[in-house]
């Protein structure tokens, strides 16, 4: 937080003539965790980062000579990380792929497309025979389970990802009979922000079980498994992160079913890649008190970041004082009371952080939310209203 409070400080004083607001993203500390991350994991695993997080380009090239790759989920993402790499691997999912993005699959040179249908199967079949190429892909499965519960779930219940179990044998069948479909393994994604290490290495167990049965009944040479993402930030909590030390130390354990140790594993993660590093900051605009309850609005708001709306949580928050006071009145403040952080939004549904207890706020001070380098801007609202954009500054 030192870093980003220096950060902020040197921007008011070069450019103070407007409140402060802005996202900051601290490059190193991203860099850092990744790369420990990654050491951690057991060498047949290759850690993708799925950049619908945040798809920054600053974060990409950042990434990119780290991660083993990226996870996109439409034809505008495939176009963002070959901006910044023309060489990194990608893999592209998404329920509902057109004819222009699978070809645009083929062009970018896309290393496996998820295939979540008979019917896009089929299509993908079509478009590269028309190509005269071979396309490599993973089925993507909802697994009827058991799972263990995120919080979105995405496999273990009807839901539009992927495609049944009753259709993987018909899958497998026409990917095998085709000269331009080349069926390298499957990919299962069940769930989102999931915390607990014990649930998500029994789920990585099923999968591979799974994969054996198929790969032993339809003769099939699997080689590439990717087992998603769905690894969680606790936002409640910063302090009681998952344990990415004990999941990695216990993985190669669960991952001996699959059918050969030659198998790669893949992981897609997104928000436990960035969230950590990012950080939304605001100015203080006002302090009020309305029925005995104090808000402090903020020059921003959910149309910046979302999160804590999409997820009706109060999200955590720092201080950072700043002592320039421009008028000549009194300044506004809250002492030693709860108080209820909200955007300037014109709406009454935005609410960042409530009740919180802070020993002192003012108008003029900036409030950081911490935690926010995930599903942040990249899945607001940013013109509501016609409000202002927030600015993006990076730590290097």
């Amino acid at each position: 937080m030192e870093r980003i409070k220096a950060r902020i400080d040197e921007h008011l004083q070069r450019d103070g003539a407007r409140p402060f607001c802005a996202f900051l993203y601290d490059l190193k500390q991203l860099k850092e965790h990744v790369s420990r991350t990654i050491a951690l994991l057991p060498p047949r695993c290759r850690y993708f980062y799925a950049i619908k997080a945040n798809s920054d380009a600053a974060l990409l090239r950042a990434l990119a000579p780290i991660v083993h790759g990226f996870e996109v989920a439409s034809l505008g993402e495939v176009r963002k990380v070959r901006a910044v790499t023309e060489t990194s691997p990608i893999l592209f999912g998404g329920p509902g792929k057109t004819d222009e993005e699978i070809a645009g699959a083929i062009h970018h040179r896309v290393s496996l497309l998820h295939v979540e249908s008979l019917n896009e199967l089929r299509r993908v079949e079509r478009i590269a025979a028309s190509h005269g190429t071979v396309m490599e892909l993973l089925l993507r499965v909802n697994l009827r389970g058991p799972l263990p519960v995120g919080t979105l779930q995405m496999a273990g219940r009807p839901t539009q990802f992927g495609m049944d179990e009753a259709d993987v044998p018909a899958a497998i069948l026409q990917a095998q009979a085709s000269p331009h479909l080349r069926l390298r393994g499957f990919h299962f994604h069940s769930l989102s922000n999931n915390l607990e290490v014990e649930e998500h290495l029994g789920m990585v167990e099923h999968y591979a079980r799974r994969v054996r049965q198929w790969s032993e009944e339809f003769h099939l040479a699997v080689d590439c498994v990717n087992m998603g993402g769905g690894i969680g930030v606790n936002y409640g909590d910063l302090q009681a992160q998952f344990d990415m030390s004990a999941f990695a130390a216990k993985l190669p354990a669960r991952l001996e079913p699959l059918p050969s140790e030659r198998v790669s594993v893949l992981f897609e993660c997104g928000r436990y890649s960035v969230a950590s590093c990012g950080y939304y900051a605001a100015e203080v605009l006002d302090v009020r008190e309305i029925r005995g309850k104090t808000f402090a609005v903020i020059a921003g708001g959910l149309h910046h970041f979302l999160l804590p709306g999409a997820w009706k949580h109060s999200h955590p928050v720092a201080l950072l004082p700043v002592e320039r006071w421009a008028y000549p009145f009194e300044r506004p403040e809250c002492v030693n009371r709860p108080v209820t952080i909200v955007g300037k939004m014109d709406s009454p549904k935005d609410i960042l952080a409530q009740d919180v207890m802070l020993p002192r706020v003012r108008v003029g001070d900036v409030l950081a939310f911490p935690y926010a380098g995930a599903y942040g801007w990249v899945i607001s609202a940013h013109d509501f209203s016609s409000l202002p954009h927030p600015e993006h500054l990076y730590l290097e």
